[in-house]
């Protein structure tokens, strides 16, 4: 058996020596052809033309997929191509610098995504903050006197006020642009109902300081100290009720949105010029040992809401609202308004029920006619801060359409 083997194993390489050495005979003689040479050649090239068109059309785009971008900085306005695909991409691909203080709007990372998107570059300037009699000088070009502060790094609270006024004499007050004054609110320990609340204040007196923050005294309230007493930083404040549970909550208060219209950003562009931030709400109940319901006593505001500022853009810009909805409901549903798979999700523009009904609207999205379904997602995505953007980033990103609709 092993004898066997072994001749078989002999023959089988033979075999492949043979034939071996007759394509090698072939290969010899078409070579001896007078075209052969070029043929071979041609056909390398072209190899290797396809092998760099596909390494290459990876990392360079067609001409038309560049913006026209339009840059504002440094009193001038500068227009450029650009496929960069943020905006603190194309401003360090202009070597335009940024220095302590200084504001860009729309941010460093939003993306261009239309042609005619404008950035705006606002250079800091001096400007003072007054705090507690003391004087800090920073760069700011902020706009707003709370965003100002927190771009210096000034820690202050909601209740705390702030206003701003022009600077009068440049070579006294060290500064170009505004003064900011900080009047403190003063930090106050309520014990109500005997639960510890630690909030602040701009009353005078213990009684001032109960309507500042809407406490409403019951019958079997009462108050220490009293309530003509002058209010001082940390000072002890109990409102008391004998022979009665109470029990508390707490829940946010919304911050307030303010848009403004600037015609100088790109429509669709957004950029925020002060964070908002939540307010907390207390709420207290009076229990009934017996049957266990609840009766509201109090409702405080411990912290008030500071409101979100927003600038939105109204430039014109290339594109029509119709072009606009279409790209969106492509992505969203591939264009079907009676898109309806059982997921939650209706219609051309994926409606959940929540937000349709939200929008004042009834029955299902997917059952609305189209012209319905469009006013839907313009209303709809106009009541968002941030647009697409925030409420689809997806789709947003993937079609390059605006955050906001065209206006026609």
């Amino acid at each position: 058996m092993g004898k066997r083997l072994e001749n078989l194993q002999i023959k089988t390489a033979r075999w492949r020596r043979v034939r071996m050495n007759r394509r090698v005979r072939k290969f010899k003689i078409m070579s001896r052809h007078p075209f052969a040479v070029p043929v071979i050649t041609f056909s390398v090239l072209i190899v290797l033309t396809l092998a760099l068109v596909l390494i290459f059309s990876g990392h360079f785009k067609h001409k038309s997929d560049a913006y026209v971008v339009i840059v504002s900085h440094d009193n001038i306005e500068q227009t450029v191509p650009s496929r960069q695909p943020t905006v603190g991409t194309l401003l360090a691909k202009l070597n335009i610098r940024l220095n302590q203080g200084d504001v860009v709007e729309p941010d460093l990372k939003a993306h261009i995504n239309q042609d005619k998107f404008r950035i705006n570059v606002y250079r800091a300037v001096p400007v003072a903050i007054v705090d507690a009699g003391q004087t800090n000088f920073t760069f700011s070009a902020a706009t707003t006197p709370r965003a100002i502060a927190n771009q210096a790094g000034v820690k202050v609270y909601p209740d705390d006020l702030l206003t701003s006024q022009p600077t009068k004499n440049f070579i006294s007050e060290q500064a170009i642009g505004e003064t900011i004054n900080i009047k403190r609110s003063v930090p106050i320990s309520l014990i109500l109902y005997g639960t510890p609340i630690v909030t602040r204040s701009h009353s005078d007196t213990i009684g001032q300081m109960l309507q500042e923050k809407n406490i409403v005294l019951h019958n079997g309230d009462t108050v220490q100290p009293a309530q003509d007493t002058p209010i001082s930083a940390n000072q002890q404040i109990f409102i008391l009720r004998k022979g009665t549970k109470i029990v508390t909550a707490t829940q946010p208060i919304p911050f307030p949105v303010q848009s403004i219209s600037d015609p100088s950003l790109s429509s669709g562009s957004t950029a925020i010029r002060q964070q908002g931030s939540a307010g907390v709400l207390l709420i207290t109940y009076q229990v009934d040992e017996k049957t266990g319901v609840q009766k509201q006593l109090q409702s405080v505001q411990l912290q008030p809401p500071v409101p979100q500022i927003i600038v939105r853009g109204t430039a014109p810009v290339s594109g029509n609202l119709g072009s606009w909805l279409l790209k969106l409901r492509q992505c969203e549903s591939g264009g079907n308004y009676q898109d309806n798979t059982g997921n939650g999700y209706y219609g051309a523009y994926q409606f959940s029920l929540g937000t349709w009904q939200r929008l004042g609207l009834s029955g299902l999205p997917s059952n609305a006619p189209p012209s319905v379904q469009d006013q839907a997602i313009v209303q709809n995505t106009n009541r968002s801060s941030g647009g697409i953007a925030s409420q689809n980033p997806g789709c947003y990103y993937k079609t390059g359409i605006s955050a906001f609709p065209p206006s026609q």
